[in-house]
C-alpha cells in the first residue's frame, strides 16, 4: 500500500499537469438537467447526449414538465441516446419522485440519490460531487479499466473499485481525478492496444511494465 500511496501523489499530479481542463463533459445548467444528462450519457457518448438535451431542456425545464409528459414525446427527442424508451420511463419516474419526496428539488445525499429511479451509484457520485461539491469516486468504465492497469487496485467490480480508490485519492483530489483518468482513457489508454509507449503514466503503471518486459 506503501508504493500505492506514493505513487499516486506523482499521478494525481502529472494527471493535473497534462489535463488541466479535465472536467463533466455533459452540457447542463442546473443539477436536475445533469441528473437527467447523466441517466441519458448510459451507454451514450456524452457529444451525442449533449445534442439532444439541447432540444430536450427547451421543451422540458423542470422534474414537473417531465411528469407530465407522455413517454412517446420524451422517446423522440431522446431515440438518438439508444434504449430510450428505458431511459424515458426511468426520467418520468425519477421526476415523480423528486417531486413527491424531494420537493422538487435534486436530493443532496447519495442515498437518497441512489433511490432515484434508473441512478446508481456511478451517476449519484457524479452528482453529489459535479453539482454540490462533495467528495467521491465516479467509477465508469475509463476510470475502472486505467486505475486497475495502474495497480490501484484488482477489482473488476466498480463497487469495489470504488472503496479501493477512496482509500487511495484524497478527498480534496477525487471528482477532478476521475474525470482526468476519463480524459486519459479515451485518448492514451484505451481498451484495446494501450498506446504506452506515449503515456505519461507509464513508469508508474503495472500493465506498461509487466507488457514491455
Amino acid at each position: 500500500m506503501g508504493k500505492i500511496l506514493k505513487n499516486s501523489k506523482m499521478i494525481i499530479k502529472t494527471l493535473a499537469s497534462e489535463y488541466p481542463e479535465a472536467n463533466c463533459s455533459l452540457v447542463y445548467s442546473n443539477e436536475f438537467e445533469l441528473l437527467v444528462a447523466a441517466r441519458l450519457s448510459a451507454q451514450c457518448r456524452d457529444e451525442n447526449v449533449n445534442r439532444v438535451t439541447n432540444e430536450l431542456f427547451k421543451k422540458f425545464r423542470t422534474p414537473e414538465d417531465f411528469c407530465l409528459a407522455r413517454p412517446e414525446e420524451i422517446e423522440n427527442i431522446i431515440r438518438p441516446c439508444g434504449i430510450f424508451r428505458v431511459k424515458a420511463r426511468n426520467i418520468i419516474e425519477m421526476c415523480k419522485k423528486i417531486v413527491k419526496d424531494h420537493n422538487s428539488k435534486v436530493p443532496k445525499s447519495l442515498e437518497e440519490l441512489i433511490c432515484l429511479p434508473g441512478i446508481g451509484r456511478k451517476t449519484s457520485n457524479l452528482i453529489m460531487g459535479q453539482a454540490f461539491g462533495s467528495p467521491g469516486i465516479i467509477v465508469d468504465t475509463h476510470v475502472l479499466r486505467v486505475t486497475m492497469r495502474l495497480g490501484f487496485h484488482k477489482c473488476s467490480n466498480p463497487f469495489a473499485a470504488e472503496m479501493a480508490l477512496k482509500q487511495i485519492i484524497p478527498e480534496r483530489a477525487q471528482i477532478k481525478f476521475c474525470h482526468q483518468i476519463v480524459f486519459h482513457g479515451r485518448k492514451v489508454c484505451v481498451a484495446i492496444k494501450p498506446n504506452c509507449k506515449f503515456c505519461i503514466l507509464k513508469n508508474y503503471c503495472k500493465y506498461n511494465l509487466v507488457n514491455t518486459k
